[in-house]
């Protein structure tokens, strides 16, 4: 079903918060996921004419948008050189500490879960944020990440049972 253009941006603007809270769960870093929200709005908005309402909504095709422009920055990202100052490359050998990772910013309270959740790799932890978060279907999963349903079905797997090993009340314990 073809949308007009008001309908298309009422629609759109309704899944703003899940865009958002995805946004953040593959970045890590405020400006870049609203930088990401802000990207991806701006190709669906380009690319409306091309949207054809389906069973899943919209929510699917604007999660997919965002996946596919957060992977094209990270390719562009890893090719691009990093400039340094001078003073730096001066700098004693010895290593730096890592950088600090901001933690995750969704609607989670218990500290040991977004700490459990910061350690995930990227990967599982979008695969679990759809899921737990946003409710996507594995169906929906597939479609917005392109892969098979099988692999969206081993990754929820593998996130939680990982999640169950890093919370503290469980240790090393494996999940069942």
């Amino acid at each position: 079903m073809k949308l007009s253009r008001d309908e298309f941006v009422r629609l759109a603007m309704e899944q703003i918060d899940a865009v958002d809270r995805v946004a953040h769960s593959v970045s890590r870093d405020s400006a870049d996921a609203a930088d990401l929200v802000q990207e991806t709005y701006l190709r669906a908005l380009r690319a409306y004419e091309s949207f054809d309402l389906q069973v899943f909504g919209i929510r699917p095709w604007l999660l997919r948008i965002l996946h596919n422009t957060h992977l094209n920055r990270v390719k562009r990202d890893r090719r691009s050189p990093l400039a340094m100052d001078g003073h730096v490359l001066d700098a004693t050998a010895e290593p730096e500490a890592p950088p600090f990772i901001p933690p995750f910013e969704g609607t989670f309270v218990d500290e040991e879960l977004n700490e459990a959740l910061n350690q995930l790799p990227e990967d599982l932890r979008t695969i679990l944020i759809l899921w737990a978060v946003d409710e996507l279907s594995y169906k929906e999963m597939a479609h917005v990440l392109e892969i098979p349903i099988g692999t969206v079905m081993s990754r929820i797997h593998r996130a939680r049972q990982r999640v169950y090993e890093l919370l503290p009340k469980h240790g090393n314990v494996k999940a069942r």
